[in-house]
């Protein structure tokens, strides 16, 4: 059962719900390091959005730090969808640094495409090197402040 029919608008899951519903220590991993390192607590929204075959329609879970979005992660059945966003002032740094980063995250910087205001990188969090990239691109947002 898909995330948006398992749990709907009227129904909003709690944070052990939803990491029942990944089943995955990379889940705990990413949401134990935000709360444990920067003592943030997650706010849990629902959206409707159904673009990419409803990729990112349902209960997601905000992290913000001083008002600035950190990411946005979307729950799967066994994985889950970080959604990092980056400011134009934080390219230049981040392009250095995401020359350290996995191949994953290589190629999905370069492939995203850049706006207005930056890029929102979405990484399907499915092996732990992808959590440790998310981490130093967080560190990047954290110190632009």
């Amino acid at each position: 059962m898909h995330w948006h029919e398992q749990y709907d608008k009227e129904h909003q899951p709690t944070m052990a719900q939803i990491g029942a519903y990944v089943a995955s220590p990379l889940w705990d991993a990413l949401t134990g390091h935000l709360h444990n390192t920067y003592g943030i607590t997650p706010r849990i929204a629902y959206s409707g959005c159904s673009m990419e075959q409803n990729r990112w329609k349902g209960w997601n879970i905000k992290y913000q730090k001083g008002g600035k979005s950190l990411c946005t992660l979307y729950p799967k059945q066994g994985h889950f969808l970080a959604l990092l966003p980056l400011s134009l002032l934080e390219m230049s740094e981040a392009e250095v640094l995401v020359d350290t980063c996995s191949p994953y995250t290589q190629r999905l910087f370069h492939r995203t495409a850049c706006g207005h205001s930056g890029k929102s990188l979405a990484f399907e969090v499915t092996v732990q090197n992808v959590v440790e990239d998310i981490k130093r691109l967080m560190l990047l947002r954290l110190a632009k402040r």
